[in-house]
């Protein structure tokens, strides 16, 4: 099978990306607010891990089977990557997030409290990323984008 028409492998790219892009419009319709660096980001709704490994294993499963090894090592890859999404990166995140606040109460201890309004954020720290994992709704909603991406696709090039 040539690189260029590996439906597996492009439907998986294809979810990543769709996954990243769609994040900027989900984020502005609960936040108001336009990030495009979610583009680029980890975390956040829907999961581009999930999608990518579900439309890896979707792509698989329909050009090789359900019953043949490489689906079986595909879809306990995903497994495991979801697993991850929801698990350790998601603890991950929220050790961040208490690593951030006590970073912040440090800085606000030994400046004086009438100056730190004064200071912007990016002055007062460098933040760890905190969203390194996912909620088990953005891996959810992650999968199911990956594995409707690629039914599409497949039926609309085969």
């Amino acid at each position: 099978m040539s690189l260029l028409t590996n439906f597996p492998l492009w439907a998986a790219l294809a979810a990543i990306f769709f996954a990243q892009f769609v994040k900027v419009p989900i984020q502005f319709i609960a936040s108001r607010r336009l990030d495009w660096s979610l583009l680029t980001s980890t975390g956040g709704m829907p999961s581009s891990h999930s999608a990518a490994v579900t439309a890896l294993t979707t792509g698989i499963g329909l050009q090789q089977g359900l019953d043949s090894p490489i689906f079986a090592v595909s879809a306990v890859f995903a497994i495991i990557v979801m697993f991850d999404a929801t698990g350790v990166r998601r603890h991950a995140g929220e050790q961040a997030t208490v690593l951030n606040q006590l970073v912040t109460d440090f800085h606000k201890f030994m400046e004086e409290a009438k100056h730190w309004p004064e200071k912007g954020e990016q002055e007062k720290r460098k933040e760890l990323k905190e969203l390194l994992g996912h909620q088990p709704i953005e891996v959810f909603f992650g999968g199911l984008s990956g594995v409707l991406l690629t039914l599409l696709l497949y039926f609309l090039i085969y």
